[in-house]
């Protein structure tokens, strides 16, 4: 799997269509006219994403509030997401990108560290989309804990 090019501010936001843990099909351009905040993550139920989720959650009547809204994406298939979802009360829209295609449109699949080693996975990254499909935002190796209220400082939301 290549390494895709990392997206700027400005880039045309790669669309896509994924199913959610109900297997119900999601496409970005079927939120066109909303801000969209697409966050990818490497596993449902671990503690890092488990936190990130919750975050998110947490502050998803805030973030729609002010128009956006948020898709988790990770390689976990849909039953995992509705047991995540289940387990976690999650509010968000949670997608399955199995073959990682997405991810890799992102830029957010490739080689990281992962305990001082150098591995292939997925890129724990944030894009947010605008009304257009364009990219108003990307972060590339956020921090699972903390990135909720550093994105809604970087939106000017708080």
């Amino acid at each position: 799997m290549s390494t895709a090019s990392r997206l700027s501010t400005g880039d045309a936001a790669p669309d896509f269509t994924l199913a959610d843990d109900t297997g119900a099909e999601v496409s970005l351009s079927g939120l066109r006219g909303r801000k969209v905040v697409v966050y990818f993550y490497p596993a449902a139920m671990t503690p890092g994403c488990t936190k990130q989720a919750c975050d998110f959650s947490d502050s998803l009547d805030s973030l729609r509030s002010e128009g956006y809204e948020v898709l988790g994406i990770s390689p976990d298939k849909p039953e995992k997401l509705a047991k995540f979802r289940e387990k976690e009360g999650l509010g968000i829209t949670l997608l399955s990108d199995p073959d990682k295609s997405v991810m890799d449109a992102y830029g957010a699949f490739g080689e990281k560290k992962l305990y001082g080693k150098v591995v292939q996975g997925v890129i724990r990254s944030t894009f947010v989309v605008d009304e257009e499909g364009k990219i108003a935002l990307a972060q590339y190796n956020v921090k699972a804990t903390g990135h909720v209220a550093k994105l809604r400082r970087d939106l000017g939301l708080d």
